[in-house]
């Protein structure tokens, strides 16, 4: 993980902290091409919406299926401040995007939350790699893991 994965990473838990304010939980992610170009970007919204689907990766996903031919998905990469769900995983798989880098993992968001006494996911906490196979993923990123921390922490006050 290098300097430019970080920068995207922070926008990332930016982002995240955005869906908190409205609601949400803590969710942001980025979608990059090849050459770095910032594509399109996204905040959870799965309770300001209504719609317990509506995670950023899967919407970027949507959005990537709809604009970017099939060539360049594989080029991008994808950041986002927690490691994809297994719903969210299998959107990037079935799209065919890139590399996934995340702040923080989904063994740490369980944790966290058990510590809170908030309940447990809906859904199992799969390894993006144990959803789709040979995939290039890299993360959590030590730098961010207390301020993601935080923002679960508050979360945990809503």
């Amino acid at each position: 993980m290098n300097e430019i994965d970080l920068r995207h990473l922070r926008r990332c838990v930016e982002l995240a902290a955005e869906a908190l304010e409205a609601g949400d939980d803590p969710f942001g992610s980025v979608l990059v091409a090849a050459d770095g170009t910032v594509l399109a970007e996204d905040r959870n919204r799965e309770t300001s919406e209504s719609d317990p689907t509506r995670h950023p990766e899967i919407d970027l996903a949507k959005w990537a299926a709809a604009n970017l031919p099939v060539e360049e998905r594989a080029g991008t990469t994808l950041y986002t401040s927690g490691e994809h769900c297994p719903m969210c995983s299998a959107a990037h798989g079935w799209v065919g995007l890139g590399r996934i880098v995340y702040a923080a993992s989904s063994a740490q968001f369980a944790e966290w939350r058990a510590e809170l006494g908030l309940p447990a996911s809906p859904v199992s906490p799969l390894p993006i790699r144990q959803v789709v196979p040979g995939i290039a993923v890299e993360g959590p990123a030590a730098e961010l893991e207390e301020v993601v921390r935080g923002l679960v922490r508050r979360s945990a006050g809503r």
